[in-house]
C-alpha cells in the first residue's frame, strides 16, 4: 500500500511516521521542510520525503498512485495575518482534495479537530454534533471550512473513503517546545511552567479541555488508514482537565479568575504582538464541547495508552527542558526569539 502523509514532519505527522514506518508500506513523507537525510540512511529509510506546500505546488504528482492520503498539514501562525492562514488551510486543502479527486485516490484521511464543533451544552458529543466552529478565530473558521469542502467531495467522489478524524488537545514530549513557541510565544521561558515555581495556578472560570497524546492519535489515523471505515470519528481521552484537574497537575491551588478578563487581557496583549494567540481563540476554547470516543473506540478497536492528564504532562515536561527532534518544524533551534518582522506577520509555521 502507497501512503501519502501531507504534513508528516508536524506534531501529528511525526507520530504517524513513527506508527507506521515498520508496517511494509510505501510510505511518502510531504512536507514544507523535510528533515536532512544522507544519502544512506535515505536508501534505508522507510519513508521517502518530498518538499512541497499545499498552497502553491503541483500537488498531482505527489498523490498519483497513491492508495491512502492522509492530510495532516496546517498553519496556525502567524494569526496577525489570516489571509495567509487561509490561503494555505482552506484554499490548500481544496487544492489537495481536487488533486486525490483527479489522481483517483482510493481513501483520504483528514485530521479535523474539535474545535470545529459548534458550542457545547453540557454532556459530551458524538460525532453528529454540527460542525460550524465555536468563535470566530481564524483557527476555529478554517477548521468549520474543511468540514464544508469534505461535504462537497464526499458528494462528487461516492466511491472514494473518506475519514475525518477530529482530536482533543494534541501532546507530545518532542513537540512541546514547538507547540510552546506557537500558543504562548518565544518570549515564554519554558521554566515558568515548572510546578515548584507556581503556587497559585490562575485558572479561567468554567475552563474544561480534553486532550490526547500524539502516539494514541497516530494509533488511531493507523487503524483508519488499514479498515475499511468511513466518516467522523473523534479522538479524545476519557478524562476532562478542569480547575482541579490542572491545580492538580500543577501541584498548585486553583485561582478562579472571570473568564472575561483573561479574554480581554489575551486579546489586548494579542493586539500588541505580544503574545500569538488572539482573544477569539480563547473563546472558542471556552466554549469547546466535551467529545465521545465511543466510535473510534468500537470501529477502529481504539483505546487511548495515556491519560490526558499523562499527555499534558508529557508537553509540560517537554516545555521545561526544551524537548523537541530532528524534525523542522520540530527542532527547538527554531524555536527562539522571532525577528520582531515574523512574529504575527511573517513566516509561521508550515507542514
Amino acid at each position: 500500500m502507497k501512503i501519502v502523509i501531507v504534513g508528516a514532519s508536524g506534531n501529528i505527522g511525526s507520530a504517524l511516521v513513527r506508527e507506521i514506518s515498520s508496517s511494509g508500506h510505501e510510505i511518502v513523507g510531504v512536507a514544507r521542510r523535510v528533515p536532512e537525510v544522507t544519502p544512506r540512511a535515505e536508501h534505508l529509510a522507510s519513508v521517502r520525503w518530498e518538499s512541497a506546500d499545499i498552497a502553491t505546488s503541483d500537488l498531482d504528482p505527489l498523490v498519483a498512485g497513491a492508495d491512502v492520503v492522509v492530510h495532516l498539514a496546517w498553519l496556525f501562525q502567524p494569526s496577525h495575518d489570516p489571509d495567509l492562514t487561509w490561503a494555505s488551510n482552506a484554499v490548500g486543502t481544496r487544492r489537495l482534495l481536487d488533486a486525490a479527486g483527479r489522481q483517483g485516490v482510493p481513501a483520504v484521511i483528514v485530521s479535523s479537530s474539535v474545535a470545529a464543533y459548534s458550542p457545547g451544552q453540557g454532556t459530551p458529543v458524538d460525532e453528529d454534533w454540527p460542525t460550524d466552529g465555536p468563535s470566530s478565530a481564524a483557527y476555529a473558521r478554517e477548521k468549520a471550512y474543511v468540514e464544508r469542502l469534505l461535504d462537497v467531495f464526499e458528494l462528487e467522489h461516492p466511491d472514494t473513503r473518506v475519514v475525518r478524524v477530529r482530536p482533543a488537545f494534541v501532546f507530545q514530549r518532542s513537540a512541546a517546545t514547538a507547540q510552546r513557541r506557537l500558543f504562548g510565544g518565544p518570549l515564554l521561558p519554558g521554566r515558568l511552567l515548572d510546578p515548584k515555581l507556581i503556587p497559585m495556578l490562575p485558572v479561567p472560570t468554567g475552563l474544561q479541555m480534553q486532550t490526547v497524546h500524539s502516539g494514541d492519535l497516530a494509533r488511531a489515523l493507523a487503524a483508519a488508514i488499514e479498515r475499511p471505515v468511513r466518516g467522523a470519528f473523534n479522538i479524545t481521552t476519557d478524562d476532562v482537565l478542569d480547575r482541579d484537574a490542572l491545580a492538580e497537575v500543577f501541584s498548585a491551588k486553583a485561582l478562579d479568575v472571570p473568564a472575561g478578563v483573561v479574554r480581554h487581557a489575551l486579546g489586548a496583549a494579542w493586539r500588541l504582538h505580544l503574545v500569538p494567540a488572539p482573544g477569539n481563540l480563547f473563546d472558542a476554547l471556552m466554549r469547546l464541547p466535551v467529545m465521545s470516543a465511543e466510535r473510534a473506540k468500537a470501529e477502529l478497536d481504539w483505546q487511548p495508552q495515556h491519560t490526558g492528564r499523562e499527555a499534558l504532562e508529557a508537553f509540560l515536561e517537554g516545555v521545561r527542558h526544551g524537548a523537541g527532534s530532528t524534525m523542522p518544524p520540530l527542532d527547538p533551534k527554531s524555536s527562539g526569539p522571532l525577528r520582531s518582522r515574523e512574529f504575527g506577520t511573517g513566516i509561521g509555521s508550515r507542514p
